[in-house]
Parts: C-alpha cells; sequence; structure tokens
C-alpha cells in the first residue's frame, strides 16, 4: 500500500488551523509579500544582486540579506525606498482594517 504525499498547498491549509501558526503566518506575510515583489522586480529589470549592491553602493551579501524570504531582517523604509527608485519604481504603503 503506498501512501500519497500530501501537496505544499494541503499542508499549508492544515498547518494554518493552528491559531498559533496562524497568528505566526500573517505577521510575517506582509514582509514576506514585500521581499518577493522585490525579487521580481529585480530580475523583471534583468539585473542581478551583484549589480544591485553597486547601484545602492553596497555589497552584494547586504542584498542578499535584504531579499532573503529565510531572514527575520526587516529593512528600513529608506532602504526599501532606495531599492525600488534605482529600478524605476516608488514604494506605496496601504493600511487595512484586520479581519480577526
Amino acid at each position: 500500500m503506498t501512501h500519497k504525499r500530501p501537496t505544499f498547498d494541503t499542508f499549508k491549509q492544515t498547518a494554518l488551523k493552528d491559531p498559533e501558526v496562524k497568528a505566526e503566518y500573517d505577521a510575517l506575510s506582509t514582509a514576506f509579500e514585500m521581499k518577493r515583489q522585490m525579487i521580481a522586480l529585480r530580475k523583471r529589470a534583468g539585473v542581478t544582486q551583484e549589480q544591485m549592491a553597486a547601484l545602492l553602493g553596497t555589497k552584494k551579501s547586504n542584498i542578499s540579506r535584504l531579499e532573503s524570504l529565510n531572514s527575520s531582517i526587516s529593512p528600513r523604509l529608506a532602504t526599501v525606498e532606495d531599492y525600488a527608485r534605482v529600478l524605476g519604481y516608488s514604494v506605496k504603503i496601504e493600511f487595512e482594517p484586520r479581519t480577526h
């Protein structure tokens, strides 16, 4: 008898039923989405992390850490604005009411 491994989506749905996991997920989701967008913008522009570092006057390791989805580092708003600016974008922040 073979057991089918759960998909990531199934695993995520199950895990998010735990209130503690859900709270942590919600707390991290904004930072995760911001970093995901930053990476996508840089790649869409055809800019490497090394080039991005040069544009921002920093080291590649700083860009890598800034973009890391596994990092709990929260960049300063000015850093995010500079990152967006050199790629031809601006930063827009919206506040939304909590749903819980």
